[in-house]
């Protein structure tokens, strides 16, 4: 991907250096805006390879990447030897941006950059460009071929990034971007090749690091495997297609930014995700009105009377959109089957008169509900031209991209085209199924949600729904697709309802495996009803991976508060200490009725008077959880200081 070689600045600071001739060995520290964080780029033997460029990362004087390795490897040869600095570029920036759909109102992107030019100092003399920047939540760094004589088409065959740290930290892998987290911390030394990016690391008890990529628009996924003959060390694994090299280009060319997160407990790596945001370019669209967050129930009728339901549902339950999956256009993985014409799964319908979803998209539109549609990728890779279009005159807000190839740079360019053709027709994107973001919501923030998780599809258990916020979510929202009647769940209902609040995704798909004539009208759904899937503000109150999550997110005057436990039944205190000081609040706290008895599902209601002095006390057993919905009090009250205080159900 193209990109130019020097960044737009609005810089206090910035200078050049440029030196006296190519240099073999040279340090050049960029420390973070706070100064808490330090990367240092250098030019020297390593491994018994001369003037090979590398890098290390000190958290306060601690070490959190040893030095590592950096390079390309071209087909025409390698570029992570012989290797000399000619010049360097030093800049600064501070801004503040406002996302369309957030966790947080406004992101600050604030950090130091050095941008160093390296020149093979043997033929055929190549020039590489190393960008790092520091930000007080990590660091991060991409390279740049610039145009010059002899290198105006490349191919990537690889690259030598690693992550080498000292001693053998544990990790969380999976293999896959559904993979099942299940609770193993492992040896660091004991991850297999293939793990999924992002790859959090504990260091110590009060340093944790997460290892992923941002802005990968046109390039192969980077996953991570040992590096071999070296200890402890991660390395990038590009995903090559038989036959072809990992990437292929024109110069100018720059790849994907690699990232670590740095932070001191794993609620601050959660806190700081906005740095993958931060890596991508600005919002491209001049208009984003017409983006709309809002949670989602899915239609598996494929009828118009079910469609109807659903939309009435929705009105009467707070959702804002209705999705009809797979089959009402036929079967999905039919070769012949056509996306631009209602012609239903006879597998899931045999009456191919029972849906008119022109009526359901009128009828929905005129309750304020828009509809969304899914798409197989076999339909979409023959017919995106013609469907989104076609959608977009049919009244359709949305589209769910099925079964998408991803992984290999063609299929990661087709995706991301996708996606802009999406917004040029004003629709917005869910992506399913391997698909995990980075960042690219903040340059096309008409997609929504990406799955990439294994969610309620699958029914995990609460210790891997305790590890997703600190692994999975630390790159962006995520579709768990919630249920609530399925008797397959393993958490208990406040469980789920907490979850809703603890996941961030601007799409909520709910009810996944219910219907609306399933659903019982019980007072507990009300959290539901009420559930905000954008955020003005998210803190994270407790958080120990696998085992505790605490978190609490603000709209408006606001706040909604979710909190699991995954391993033993326990009293967890929850200060709500985040809430203005001085103001009366009421409190609705959603939690299990019976924490003795783990296989019980229902739930108790209490509503109290809260402040910033309360503490909630939360008695949450292995698979339950508390959900809380605080607004301010039309007048003050009796407060409550310590516990939840008396029920009024």
């Amino acid at each position: 991907m193209k990109f130019p070689l020097f960044l737009p600045c609005t810089a206090v600071f910035f200078a050049c250096l440029t030196l006296g001739g190519p240099k073999a060995s040279l340090a050049l520290d960029v420390p973070s805006p706070n100064g808490r964080l330090v990367l240092t780029f250098e030019v020297k033997d390593m491994g018994g390879a001369r003037a090979c460029p590398c890098y290390r990362v000190a958290c306060e004087g601690r070490t959190v990447l040893a030095e590592s390795r950096l390079g390309l490897v071209l087909d025409g040869g390698p570029m992570d030897r012989g290797m000399a600095v000619v010049n360097s570029i030093r800049s600064q920036r501070d801004v503040t941006w406002k996302p369309v759909c957030g966790e947080r109102d406004s992101v600050r992107d604030h950090f130091h950059e050095l941008r160093v030019d390296l020149r093979q100092t043997e033929s055929p003399h190549r020039v590489l460009q190393l960008t790092f920047r520091a930000y007080d939540e990590g660091i991060a760094f991409c390279y740049t071929l610039p145009g010059q004589d002899g290198l105006k088409d490349l191919a990537i065959v690889g690259e030598r990034t690693s992550f080498r740290f000292s001693g053998d930290p544990t990790a969380w892998a999976v293999y896959a971007a559904q993979g099942n987290y299940d609770g193993s911390e492992m040896p660091l030394s004991k991850v297999r090749p293939g793990a999924e990016r992002p790859l959090t690391v504990r260091i110590a008890d009060d340093l944790y690091a997460a290892l992923t990529e941002a802005r990968l628009v046109d390039y192969a996924r980077m996953k991570l495997r040992p590096a071999k003959g070296e200890a402890c060390t991660m390395e990038a694994l590009l995903d090559v297609e038989r036959g072809t090299p990992a990437v292929t280009g024109t110069t100018p060319f720059t790849s994907p930014w690699r990232v670590v997160l740095v932070a001191q407990s794993p609620g601050r790596l959660l806190e700081q995700n906005d740095l993958v945001l931060n890596l991508n370019d600005p919002c491209a669209l001049k208009d984003t009105s017409w983006i709309k967050p809002g949670k989602v129930l899915r239609e598996v009728t494929l009828t118009t009377a079910g469609g109807k339901a659903c939309v009435d549902f929705c009105v009467r339950r707070g959702l804002q959109y209705v999705e009809y999956d797979a089959g009402w256009y036929g079967h999905e993985y039919d070769p012949k089957a056509d996306a631009r014409a209602v012609h239903l799964d006879p597998k899931r319908n045999p009456d191919p008169t029972s849906l008119d979803l022109h009526e359901v998209i009128r009828y929905a539109d005129s309750k304020g509900i828009g509809v969304i549609l899914y798409v197989n990728h076999l339909a979409l890779e023959k017919q995106l031209d013609e469907i989104l279009p076609l959608y977009q005159k049919w009244g359709v807000k949305g589209v769910k991209y099925g079964f998408v190839n991803v992984g290999s740079q063609r299929w990661t360019r087709w995706l991301h085209e996708a996606i802009r053709k999406a917004a040029a027709c004003r629709l917005m994107v869910d992506i399913h199924d391997e698909f995990r973001s980075t960042g690219y919501q903040r340059t096309y923030p008409n997609l929504m949600t990406v799955e990439g998780i294994l969610g309620n599809e699958g029914f995990p258990t609460p210790v891997h729904n305790a590890t997703l916020p600190f692994t999975r979510f630390l790159t962006g929202p995520g579709d768990y697709t919630f249920c609530w009647q399925s008797p397959r769940l393993k958490p208990t209902h406040a469980h789920q309802l907490a979850l809703s609040t603890i996941y961030f995704s601007p799409w909520q798909f709910l009810y996944w495996y219910d219907r609306p004539s399933m659903i019982r009208e019980e007072r507990a759904l009300d959290y539901w009803t009420h559930l905000p899937t954008v955020w003005d503000e998210t803190r994270v109150l407790r958080g120990e991976i696998g085992r505790e999550v605490s978190i609490a997110r603000r709209k408006g005057e606001e706040w909604h508060l979710g909190t699991i436990r995954a391993v033993g039944r326990g009293t967890m205190e929850i200060p709500l200490s985040f809430l203005k000081p001085g103001r009366s609040y009421e409190a609705t706290v959603y939690s299990d009725r019976n924490p003795l008895d783990p296989a019980s599902k229902e739930v108790k209601i209490e509503t109290v008077a809260v402040d910033s002095t309360t503490i909630l006390k939360a008695d949450i057993p292995a698979n339950g959880g508390q959900a809380v919905r605080i607004v301010p009090a039309a007048q003050p009250l009796p407060t409550v200081r310590g516990s939840c205080g008396p029920a009024k159900e």
